[in-house]
């Protein structure tokens, strides 16, 4: 008699606690979110001029007053998960925070797995050459014949060996080709527009930006699939913080331009 009354509550218990997973597990983010008070938000925080940390320990970068803004319209404060680039997308599908905000690329790939909001950030590879050079360096295939500086290992080594002709410079970092490029040994250099314009911003070096080459990079918000009330919201999030100025007012303070618009 006990063990019948027991399977019967055991059948019970495991029924009910199958009712309350499916249960959580069909709750919108949006409903999570605001039942929390916080927004939890993936990003590296070693990425200037986009997330990092000051001297004082505080998170400061373009992504996280983006962020920050996102979170103050969802009605909630924003909280920061910080997490190696290598591990942000496993870390989001597991739940360890509710979106990215660090510069990811919304690609077709990444779209098969998560939800985008809508773009925030437009970027692409972009030359720079000395303020006294009159020459204009439309495309890369302008530069065949001249000297190029580039990043050792990066995109843009890969992009500029990709065009037979150009001498290509690698270098340890940016500062290092803006200083050759800067003293005439270099024709041009390339990199990301949005660090180029954050380097220009801070720089004192006798340089300016040239034409961008290739295609634009868009990147946005992800979070995980199957939560359209959360879909909507940072969508309209997104939208009224780029109707009232404040997505342009946070990219002209960290580059000087507004990176937030599509390249034209």
């Amino acid at each position: 008699m006990k063990f019948g009354l027991l399977k019967k509550l055991l059948v019970a218990g495991l029924i009910g606690a199958s009712f309350t997973a499916v249960a959580a597990h069909a709750e919108d983010l949006l409903d999570q979110v605001k039942q929390r008070g916080t927004l939890r938000i993936g990003l590296e925080g070693t990425f200037p001029p986009f997330n990092s940390k000051a001297p004082s320990g505080e998170l400061v970068g373009y992504d996280v007053d983006i962020a920050k803004a996102v979170a103050a319209k969802l009605g909630v404060k924003p909280e920061f998960v910080t997490t190696e680039w290598s591990g942000i997308i496993a870390g989001l599908q597991a739940a360890k925070f509710d979106v990215i905000v660090n510069q990811v690329g919304i690609t077709d790939a990444r779209k098969q797995a998560l939800d985008f909001s809508p773009a925030y950030t437009y970027s692409a590879a972009q030359l720079i050459q000395r303020k006294d050079d009159t020459r204009e360096f439309k495309s890369l295939e302008d530069l065949k014949g001249k000297k190029l500086g580039v990043g050792l290992g990066t995109n843009y080594m890969d992009m500029a060996k990709a065009v037979p002709g150009i001498d290509v410079k690698t270098y340890p970092g940016a500062p290092e080709y803006l200083r050759d490029l800067a003293a005439g040994r270099l024709d041009a250099a390339l990199n990301d527009r949005l660090m180029l314009a954050y380097l220009m911003k801070n720089s004192q070096l006798p340089l300016r930006t040239g034409a961008n080459v290739g295609a634009g990079n868009p990147s946005g918000i992800p979070f995980r699939k199957g939560n359209p009330k959360f879909a909507k919201a940072i969508d309209d999030a997104m939208t009224q913080l780029e109707a009232d100025g404040t997505f342009s007012k946070i990219s002209d303070k960290w580059f000087g331009i507004d990176v937030s618009k599509p390249i034209k």
